[in-house]
């Protein structure tokens, strides 16, 4: 093997171990500091051995890595929301093809410009992102959930961008807990101005 060759393969090798030791996901700045300039990132993107996930953003073998670990590293600024909450609370059994994640209204749209994870964003007032939220933990790591008080308000206030029948057993699977917060939902609702939606649908069967 030539000097080049042998150069080239610790090259490869020191890429590989960053991005395996960052969960499969590395910045550009963080390739700087292997001394690798942007002019052989495009080279190494071009050779198939680094993919471009998007703008600053760079795996190995992106598209086999694992959904939860991908949002959390690119998302966990961000909080689940919507069918992403109701699919973590059991309280829909299809995983959603899109992960619903509350995010601030400040955020970069070009952020979620990618093909995988597939990332439905829901642009927030800072002050209300956190109202209600939780974390989750996850395989590789913590993300935000909205608690099921919130999760229901809002499923209530974006109601017609869910299907009926998903709407509808989101209300049954919540009528079915065992403990609720029924002050906590009434804050919420005020705060979502969904007091009307939640008495007329939930309060008549409390």
């Amino acid at each position: 093997m030539s000097k080049k060759e042998e150069k080239k393969e610790l090259l490869i090798r020191k890429v590989t171990e960053l991005v395996e030791s960052n969960h499969g996901l590395v910045r550009t700045a963080q390739l700087y500091e292997l001394d690798i300039d942007y002019r052989r990132i495009q080279k190494l993107v071009e050779e198939g051995i680094l993919e471009r996930v998007k703008n600053g953003y760079y795996s190995i073998a992106f598209q086999e890595k694992d959904e939860e670990s991908m949002v959390v590293r690119l998302f966990g600024d961000g909080v689940l929301c919507l069918e992403s909450a109701l699919f973590y609370y059991h309280y829909i059994q299809v995983k959603p093809s899109y992960w619903h994640i509350a995010v601030d209204k400040n955020t970069s749209k070009s952020r979620f410009k990618m093909d995988y994870p597939l990332v439905k964003p829901y642009y927030t007032e800072p002050d209300m992102l956190k109202l209600g939220a939780k974390k989750l933990q996850l395989k590789e790591g913590i993300i935000g959930i909205y608690d099921k008080e919130r999760m229901i308000c809002d499923c209530l206030k974006f109601e017609e961008k869910l299907e009926r029948e998903i709407m509808q057993e989101a209300l049954r699977s919540y009528l079915r807990e065992p403990i609720k917060d029924i002050q906590k939902l009434m804050e919420y609702a005020r705060a979502r101005r969904v007091v009307q939606k939640v008495q007329n649908r939930i309060g008549v069967w409390l």
